[in-house]
Order: structure tokens, then sequence, then C-alpha cells
């Protein structure tokens, strides 16, 4: 009788001992990595591997997914939760451009503006100021992939046939085309492209002018037309300049100084 109390007893102790192991183990997480992902979602680790910049680099799968269906429903995370403390994080729809956040860099880009101006306030500010075409534009219009800075011959003819591509940034900025602005060292051809008759005019002198190059003059900004005593200080004596007070009442236009038109011979 008293061998059964024993025994009895000890298998209640055994149960009881039992019980606080079971319900620890019942409630504890899986310790698992990304090995384990791997057996059933192929796919994403796989993108990440291949292009998952800092995703692969400084995240676990368990990082962003801290639990999975159907223990927890809504088990992808927002951006914001990692990413803030810049103006670009806080757009909305994330996934309009970073389509897969397993390739977070692999941008898709429809018809936009808003979001590339979180990051690219110069560019804006210029086309504003400076109205043209292009401020009409949607930034993607030219930049259909990010970072792809697009030739202008993809969409402008040169001036000229032999203009090329190399030749359009002497005198022209992408996001404000239409202020003219060029250094020292663009050649008197490239200005003839669009000024054909100045050009045929200068070269034709036979003045010292012929040896001046267009942006001696026009120097720095497009259509800046010089005062010729800013070369020529006081070329006749008072009385002449005084019944003449205009170089040009003599001497016509500076690309030709001594070639007056019939016209305005009689």
């Amino acid at each position: 009788m008293r061998k059964g109390i024993w025994i009895l007893l000890a298998v209640a102790f055994v149960c009881l001992a039992m019980v606080p192991t079971q319900v620890m183990a019942a409630d504890a997480k899986p310790e698992l990595t990304d090995k384990d992902c791997a057996k059933c979602h192929a796919g994403p680790p796989g993108d990440i591997v291949a292009a998952g910049a800092r995703h692969k680099s400084e995240v676990s799968c368990t990082d962003c997914h801290e639990s999975h269906k159907p223990i927890t429903p809504a088990n992808i995370p927002d951006c914001s939760e990692c990413h803030d403390g810049e103006k670009h994080f806080e757009l909305t729809d994330c996934l309009n451009c970073h389509a897969n956040p397993h390739r977070p860099l692999e941008i898709k880009l429809g018809d936009e503006t808003a979001a590339c101006l979180t990051c690219h306030d110069p560019q804006i500010e210029q086309l504003r100021a400076n109205k043209s075409k292009h401020t009409e534009l949607f930034c993607t219009d030219c930049h259909d992939e990010h970072g792809k800075v697009p030739n202008c011959v993809d969409c402008h003819d040169t001036h000229s046939e032999q203009m090329v591509q190399a030749d359009c940034a002497k005198c022209h900025q992408a996001h404000q085309p239409t202020l003219l602005a060029y250094g020292s060292g663009v050649p008197n051809k490239d200005c003839g492209a669009c000024h054909d008759g100045a050009l045929a005019s200068l070269s034709a002198t036979p003045t010292k002018h012929q040896d001046v190059a267009c942006v001696d003059c026009h120097e720095k900004k497009h259509q800046t037309v010089p005062e010729c005593v800013m070369c020529h200080e006081s070329p006749h004596p008072a009385g002449i300049m005084k019944k003449f007070p205009t170089c040009g009442a003599c001497h016509y236009v500076a690309h030709d100084l001594n070639n007056w038109p019939e016209e305005k011979k009689q």
C-alpha cells in the first residue's frame, strides 16, 4: 500500500514538472533563419541576393516579416517603419516606384514629377524660373529611368549637321534651355549655325573684326550687344562724335563695318 502511494506521488511530480515546459513550448516563437524562409519562398530571397542593396546587407527576412500568416494576418510592414527622417520618405504609395521591395533600387517610373522633387529641388527651381517647353513636361518624360540623363538629340535636332550631342552643353542647360550661356571656347561656326548671315559678313569683312571670336564681343550671355567704346575708346575727334553720336551712322554693323547696303547708301 505504501509503495503504491509513493508511485502515485512520483507520477504527480513528473506531471507537474512538465506543465511549465509545455506552456513555454506553446508560447515560444521559433527561431527562423533566412534559409528557413527560402524553403517556401524562393522568389523574394532570390531577389534579395541579386539586388537587395541594404535590404540584403542590413536586415533579415524576419526583421521585416516578424511573424507569418495566419498568426499575423498583416505581416508586410509599412516602409515608414524603417525609412523616415527625409522628405522623400514622407511620400505614400512607395510601391508605385519601388514595385519590388526585395529589389528596392530597381525603380519603375510612370508620369511623375512630385516624387522627384523631394530629392531634386534645384532642377525644378531652374525650370520654373526660366520657362520653356521643358517646364511643361513630367520629369519622367526625359528621365524615364531613375538616374538616366538623356541625350538632347533624342528629341531635338542640332542647329547644324556638323554639331553633335557634345556641342549642346556649350550653350544650353537642360533645366533652363532658353537661358543661353557659353564660355570663351565656343567657335564661330557654332554661332553661325543659327546666325549664318552675321557669320558670313564677319568672315568676309576686310577689317580686323574678321579675326575676332563671336564670344569675345557677345560674351557669356546670348544676345549681349556690346558698346563699340568698350574696345574702341573715342576713335574720332569730339566734333565728329557730336555730329554722328552712333557708330552705326557711319560703320553700319560690326560684322561688316564698310559694306553698307545699297538702300542705305542712297
